[in-house]
């Protein structure tokens, strides 16, 4: 159970390292015509769309944050449930 459950931690992690290379990408237009970027998009569009549109001022979203803090925060919990055993 223990080995699982840090198999997905792990997994996990993998994947808000991806939303930080999504988000860091979406910045310079030039790299959102790779094929790296479009796969990015496809894995982790799911995740920050639920969060789009929640704190936009001007032109600048900050949505990115919220989705970002949620995770960190999951993970932490996630993490802390697993040294507990």
């Amino acid at each position: 159970m223990i080995v699982l459950l840090e198999i997905i931690y792990y997994l996990l992690t993998v994947y808000f390292y991806m939303l930080i290379a999504y988000i860091l990408f979406s910045w310079v237009p030039e790299l959102q015509q790779t094929r790296f970027y479009q796969v990015l998009h496809q894995i982790a569009d799911p995740y920050m769309r639920i969060f789009r549109g929640l704190l936009v001022f001007g032109q600048f979203d900050f949505t990115p944050i919220v989705g970002f803090l949620l995770f960190r925060i999951g993970l932490s919990a996630l993490w802390q449930f697993i040294q507990s055993f």
